[in-house]
């Protein structure tokens, strides 16, 4: 079957060309027209906070840090 196909697009090249040629303009015009749609970000919300403070990290992210970005992000 392969082989039928090789052969008959040796033998027929303007054709395959002709094909070749009409399938990339297609798909030019498809990639110019095409409607792009956003993707949206569902991830949670981050805050970033920088502190300092001379303790351990544990103990300033739960008396510090948890506070202000529960605050700010409006969760309990």
């Amino acid at each position: 079957m392969i082989e039928r196909v090789i052969d008959y697009s040796a033998r027929n090249r303007f054709l395959v060309l002709l094909f070749v040629s009409v399938a990339a303009i297609g798909g030019w015009y498809c990639l110019q027209n095409i409607p792009v749609d956003a993707i949206p970000d569902l991830s949670d919300t981050q805050v970033i906070i920088y502190s300092r403070w001379d303790r351990s990290p544990d103990i300033i992210e739960d008396q510090v840090t948890y506070p202000i970005i529960s605050a700010m992000l409006g969760a309990p």
